[in-house]
């Protein structure tokens, strides 16, 4: 076998061109798959460790006002670990420098910052003292974005009347890991923003002495949330709760997982292409390599090396082109993981950062990518170990052509002659020229589907922004207004068109399954937002029932003449 180890280290060094090739596009899956399963892998782990460094509840529940006893019942609940209360109210707040008003949710805060559930990770500066009603702590993005530092000042409209505040402090809160305005798709951190003052400044605000209006609650290990969803909610229901949510339905933690789930199929579609086409290059290079060393290898034969150590020599070659790639793409994933990492970790403002990838994503980026090699030169390996000596030592037999029936018909008598040559090579040799057409397809399926997102996101926001949402100005209000305030809006100078809309919280079922969400109650024939069908058409909704988007009628399995139990969560809750 010393000799064969050589004439390997010499094909090597022959072929170093391809070899490098083939390594390269090796090492192009081998990276984008280190780099997904690193980031998945260092994603889960920080906010799995920031959840619970900070204790981030796992039920939630908003409601209209509860008397802090209501508090105490609900941590006798089964499963029920920590209950914490607090006021939550937006506000209006006015930046100076910036023109336009900004969403802000008040959230109260112990001052001695001991609070049981969602503790914050303070930033800058301190928690509010508690008799100090107009000290606030920001949101460290929204601080940034306004260039509000310790000591500023800014306006806020609380219940309706004007107050100064001052900045005392800046923090990150697990809680609000994805900032999400009302009615906003992304975070605006210029237009939103999250402030946290001391609980009883902010409960004589609202005049909420001993009651509240948001609560969380923690779990035992292993307890049902469901269980404790339902406690809540016969608890909780005659406060005006809109019923309690667990935390894979608490929307900063949803965008967070769902990111997370992305890059898993990224993990998997992307890397798949690089691989099949590293496969198809293998089997192309070893092929003609033991076309070109037919003669060598009925030498070798003869002087009595086996099959086995033939096709084992032939294999050896195979496992050190992927090695080239395996190694090379293991340093660039892992610096492309940890830089994608990084762009999360600073996106979702994480307080810190844990990136310790550990050695199953290097493996299974190895295995895959040696194995889409091997399982590539198998027809070429078997090709080899079928040669016996004798016929090896021959030139091969020469291909016996004949006429197609193409030709016997004279239909390609009208061809140019290059043009015969390219289709007998197809015909005579189809499946190379449609492994060839295939890794042509794998390069072409990269760029298309790299690029085919700038296409996607910009007919997505002409449809929704241009075509479906034709308003210039949204005005939300914190509670249900009754027609006039519509009327008024309309004798605003300069206003052509005003259109309402109704919201309300409700639960839908079908069965077996339930989605909370929110319906929608909107004019028949809409001019302003409109809705639209998967076909693009406007949608005039019928006077009685439901209508359902795509995924929503597929997350619920119904389709048009179904029945649905929608429960109200909001007035007297009809069903």
């Amino acid at each position: 076998m010393f000799a064969l180890n050589r004439k390997l280290f010499r094909d090597l060094w022959r072929l170093r061109g391809q070899v490098l090739a083939i390594g390269l596009v090796i090492a192009s899956g081998v990276a984008v798959l280190v780099m997904s399963l690193t980031a998945v892998e260092a994603l889960d782990d920080t906010a799995v460790a920031y959840y619970e460094r900070h204790r981030f509840g796992h039920v939630f529940a908003k409601l209209e006002r509860a008397p802090d006893r209501v508090a105490q019942r609900i941590a006798q609940l089964p499963g029920v670990l920590a209950v914490e209360t607090r006021v939550v109210h937006p506000a209006i707040v006015d930046i100076e420098g910036f023109e336009e008003p900004v969403v802000a949710e008040l959230v109260s805060v112990s001052p001695d910052a001991t609070a049981p559930l969602n503790q914050l990770a303070l930033r800058s500066g301190r928690f509010p003292v508690g008799d100090r009603p107009d000290e606030a702590v920001l949101n460290e993005p929204f601080a940034l974005a306004h260039g509000l530092g310790l000591g500023d000042r800014f306006r806020a409209v609380i219940n309706g009347r004007w107050r100064e505040l001052d900045v005392v402090g800046t923090a990150l809160s697990p809680e609000y890991v994805y900032a999400l305005g009302p009615g906003a798709l992304v975070p605006d951190d210029r237009r939103f923003g999250v402030i946290w003052l001391g609980r009883d400044g902010l409960r004589a605000a609202f005049d909420l002495h001993g009651a509240f209006n948001d609560i969380s609650v923690r779990v035992h290990g292993g307890t049902d949330t469901r269980d404790v969803v339902a406690g809540m909610d016969r608890l909780l229901d005659r406060y005006g709760s809109i019923g309690a949510y667990d935390r894979s339905d608490q929307i900063s933690n949803w965008f967070l997982m769902n990111e997370i789930d992305q890059l898993r199929t990224m993990s998997s579609i992307l890397p798949s292409i690089f691989l099949a086409v590293a496969a198809f290059l293998t089997n192309m290079v070893l092929g003609r390599l033991i076309t070109v060393e037919r003669a060598e290898i009925g030498l070798l034969k003869a002087f009595g090396y086996s099959d086995l150590e033939v096709g084992w020599h032939y294999l050896k070659l195979v496992l050190c082109m992927g090695s080239v790639g395996v190694i090379l793409g293991w340093a660039i994933g892992f610096w492309l993981g940890l830089y994608n990492t990084q762009l999360y970790a600073e996106f979702y403002r994480f307080p810190f950062l844990l990136f310790r990838p550990g050695p199953n994503p290097f493996v299974i980026a190895a295995v895959a990518s040696l194995g889409a090699a091997v399982i590539g030169s198998i027809g070429a390996i078997r090709q080899s170990q079928r040669l016996s000596p004798a016929e090896a030592m021959q030139p091969p037999a020469p291909p016996l052509f004949k006429r197609t029936q193409f030709a016997e018909r004279g239909l390609t008598g009208r061809l140019d002659q290059l043009t015969r040559i390219v289709l007998r090579q197809i015909g005579r040799w189809p499946v190379r020229s449609f492994l060839t057409s295939a890794g042509i397809g794998m390069a072409v399926a990269v760029l298309v589907t790299a690029l085919h997102w700038l296409d996607a996101i910009d007919h997505m926001v002409d449809v929704y922004f241009k075509q479906a949402q034709r308003q210039d100005i949204s005005v939300g209000f914190a509670e249900a207004r009754p027609d006039g305030a519509i009327r008024s809006l309309k004798k605003l100078p300069g206003v052509l068109a005003t259109e309402g809309i109704r919201s309300v919280s409700a639960r839908l079922r079908s069965g077996s399954r339930e989605h909370r969400g929110s319906v929608l109650g909107v004019p028949a024939h809409q001019t302003l937002q409109l809705v639209f069908d998967a076909s693009g058409h406007q949608v005039n909704l019928p006077p009685e029932g439901l209508v359902l988007s795509t995924m929503l009628a597929e997350i619920l399995q119904v389709q048009v003449g179904d029945e649905l139990t929608v429960e109200i969560l909001e007035g007297r809750r009809p069903m």
